[in-house]
């Protein structure tokens, strides 16, 4: 969706950090697309046990992506859930709690905000990348209630995809709702951390047919060629059925995986990364990269070549390496 350049936009924006366990870089470039449409979140210091990243793939505009890597982690840490170590079911609150928050006088006010940007190149990276000491900064107060001309306002007709990773300590929380894609490298070997939310999945069918809906030409009502995304409130319409039923739905899948010491990197990319290259291939030239040049280098350089033999603009990558003493010392790179 969304009109494209005759000539892309290579410019990158780029940042790298650190903490006690690990170290990333993130990297942000506009691509075809006239505008950004994609957001991140960089919380390597959630809490003081938890990291959390989070990559966004706006559809129609790029407000709902900035909402979410605005507001998502700060719902995350609020859920009861989160406190008593269910990080998962956590993030599934926090997800469908995005539809909620983006409705009404505030929800309108909140996207209007952030659909208003004029300079993408300096905006690209504003309220979009999370202070590395603390995800508590610019955390917002309950989401109280507006009364305005919008107070009827039913969520915007854009979207976004949004596919975030939470490591505490060993363990490895991935939450997923779209076509993005979180992959692990485990000894050099791609392994799939998310599903892919395609109309052409037998699972997703059943629920759109089942919600009203049908898929044409590959896509949802003829329109979207994912199933699940945050936003859209146009598909999520039926009032007679809960979030998780309705012809879009932003319920993500929730996988927990503990991490060891042949863990290499984490990937978490957009789709127009994984419609040009497996899960492997990016594997294998990040490996080969990683043997040569520094983590936020491979970052610059993997992003122009995935850019320039793909034509896409979109990737985000971490990388874990063990330490002595059985501490896993994560070696965090990004890209978006």
């Amino acid at each position: 969706m969304g009109l494209y350049l005759s000539t892309p936009n290579t410019e990158k924006l780029s940042q790298d950090g650190e903490n006690e366990n690990l170290r990333y870089g993130a990297s942000a470039m506009q691509g075809w697309r006239t505008s950004m449409e994609d957001a991140h979140a960089v919380y390597p210091d959630l809490d003081c046990s938890t990291s959390f990243f989070g990559v966004y793939d706006g559809h129609g505009g790029g407000s709902v992506a900035k909402f979410c890597a605005k507001y998502l982690h700060q719902q995350l840490i609020k859920q009861e859930a989160y406190s008593s170590g269910d990080i998962g079911t956590a993030a599934q609150k926090s997800f469908l709690r995005m539809d909620e928050m983006m409705c009404g006088q505030r929800g309108w006010r909140e996207l209007a905000i952030l659909g208003d940007k004029k300079d993408q190149s300096s905006d690209m990276m504003e309220g979009v990348v999370g202070s590395s000491k603390s995800g508590e900064e610019g955390h917002d107060e309950d989401w109280s209630v507006e009364e305005g001309p919008h107070s009827n306002y039913e969520g915007p007709k854009s979207g976004s995809t949004a596919c975030v990773a939470i490591i505490r300590n060993n363990q490895l929380v991935v939450a997923n709702s779209g076509d993005s894609r979180c992959v692990l490298s485990r000894k050099g070997q791609a392994h799939n951390l998310s599903k892919d939310h395609k109309p052409d999945l037998e699972s997703e069918k059943e629920r759109i047919v089942k919600a009203g809906g049908f898929i044409h030409g590959g896509r949802v009502n003829g329109s979207l060629n994912l199933t699940r995304a945050i936003g859209d409130m146009e598909m999520k319409k039926e009032k007679s059925l809960p979030a998780e039923k309705q012809i879009l739905t932003a319920n993500p899948d929730i996988n927990i995986v503990e991490l060891c010491e042949d863990d290499d990197f984490l990937v978490l990319a957009c789709d127009g990364i994984w419609d040009c290259m497996s899960s492997q291939q990016l594997v294998d030239f990040v490996l080969e990269q990683l043997k040569t040049v520094s983590p936020i280098t491979t970052v610059r350089n993997s992003y122009s070549w995935i850019m320039f033999n793909s034509g896409m603009n979109n990737a985000f990558m971490h990388g874990f390496r063990q330490a002595r003493k059985l501490h896993l010392y994560r070696n965090l790179s990004i890209y978006h």
